[in-house]
């Protein structure tokens, strides 16, 4: 392989390999921001409806589910947003935990690759 630096170092199927699976764990490293940018808008979003339903004097409002509005009791709209900022919260967390996981994979095959091709290899992003 005669790139970058003009190294003559042989790429092996294991390191197409790890190259590949590098290629892989990156992609899913976007999609992991991407989703959790939106976990963290829902969250914001639904603090906000929490925060606006306390300054409400209506006991009966108007909540969404789905693409309908129906008309519930506060308390029970409440405890669904509750609910629903919980779960928000939890999705958020594994996807910060799933995040950190594959930065760890991409480190370690950095490592190896980087190791094997020093300079002829470019995993990093423009």
């Amino acid at each position: 392989m005669q790139q970058g630096g003009g190294s003559d170092t042989e790429v092996t199927w294991e390191d197409q390999q790890n190259i590949n699976k590098f290629g892989r764990l990156n992609n899913r490293f976007h999609e992991l921001e991407d989703e959790i940018k939106i976990a963290k808008e829902m969250n914001e979003n639904l603090e906000d409806a929490s925060n606006e339903l306390i300054l409400t004097d209506d006991e009966v409002v108007r909540f969404q589910i789905g693409e309908v509005f129906a008309h519930m009791p506060r308390e029970e709209v409440e405890s669904r947003i509750e609910q629903m900022k919980e779960v928000t919260s939890k999705n958020l967390e594994k996807l910060e935990e799933e995040k950190d996981s594959v930065l760890a994979q991409m480190a370690e095959l950095k490592r190896i690759l980087y190791g094997k091709f020093k300079d002829s290899i470019n995993l990093e992003e423009d």
